[in-house]
């Protein structure tokens, strides 16, 4: 734990006044999640991302999501050697422990389409053939609001593919005069010490996985998913997926606490960054986000 301690501390120091945030991103990496990450540009998505990958020791690619690109420029493609007579695929930027999907809701459906195989299976299909992905393997996606001019809004089947979504926002006057005066992050993002390696990573997921859950803790997720499918909030309740998202970002949160089984605030200190985006408000005027905590306010514990 030392080890995942060390990279907190490295992620704080780099991006300011964002110590929820920074903890969320780790819960989701230690749990074996995607991660969304939906701002307004230049408030440090990307710069996340990168760091994440480089304190978490992951060979990491990025791809930059436009209204041309191909499904192939991401997944790869089957060149031919005339010289031996056979096809040789060429992997894209896909087969890496940590993809970057920048800006991910630029690119046509097609192509935010063709991420589901490999962020669900661990796997891509080109030309009949399965290529599996490198382990550990996460798709960290950022994503303008929907509101901009060209983008694609993410349909409901990639949405669920994600364990979180989360929000940067803008930093604190404080924190941002800081970032004024430090200047350029790419320096320091470049000198950031890798905490651990990927093989260090999978043991602590396995850990994760492992931390106690028990039964009145289900029944206190089960209540949260029953009340989700009452029509009064939401167009659409909670899945048995999304329960079982909730049940392994709070093992991961009460990891990174240092305790081996999970207690209800942790539960509640995932619960809207897992569920928020698998849910539409039915009510005026209330974003999912806000619906989705006043969810979490209202149903008590068993």
């Amino acid at each position: 734990m030392q080890s995942i301690s060390f990279a907190y501390r490295q992620l704080n120091a780099l991006i300011l006044g964002k110590p929820l945030q920074i903890r969320l991103a780790l819960t989701c990496m230690l749990a074996g999640g995607h991660l969304l990450i939906e701002d307004v540009p230049g408030v440090g998505k990307t710069t996340l991302a990168h760091a994440l990958a480089g304190v978490l020791g992951l060979d990491y690619r990025r791809v930059q999501f436009t209204s041309d690109l191909l499904p192939a420029d991401m997944l790869g493609v089957s060149l031919f050697r005339p010289d031996e007579g056979r096809f040789e695929f060429q992997p894209g930027p896909v087969f890496s422990q940590l993809l970057l999907a920048d800006e991910i809701n630029r690119a046509s459906p097609k192509v935010q389409s063709a991420l589901l195989e490999a962020m669900e299976e661990r796997q891509v299909s080109i030309d009949g053939q399965t290529h599996a992905l490198p382990k550990p393997f996460f798709v960290i996606a950022t994503q303008n609001p929907d509101g901009q001019l060209g983008t694609f809004p993410l349909p409901e089947s990639q949405l669920d593919r994600f364990l979180m979504r989360i929000s940067l926002g803008y930093p604190s006057p404080e924190s941002e005069r800081a970032l004024l005066l430090a200047g350029d992050r790419r320096q320091a993002l470049s000198a950031l010490p890798a905490a651990m390696n990927a093989g260090e990573l999978l043991v602590l997921q396995q850990k994760a996985a492992q931390v106690t859950v028990s039964s009145a803790l289900v029944d206190y997720v089960l209540a949260l998913l029953l009340a989700s499918r009452k029509r009064e909030l939401f167009m659409h309740g909670l899945s048995p997926r999304a329960g079982l998202a909730i049940l392994a970002a709070a093992r991961a949160w009460a990891m990174l606490d240092g305790r081996d089984h999970v207690l209800p605030e942790d539960v509640k200190a995932v619960f809207v960054a897992v569920c928020a985006h698998r849910l539409q408000s039915r009510l005026p005027g209330m974003n999912s986000i806000d619906a989705a905590q006043r969810l979490l306010d209202h149903v008590p514990l068993a």
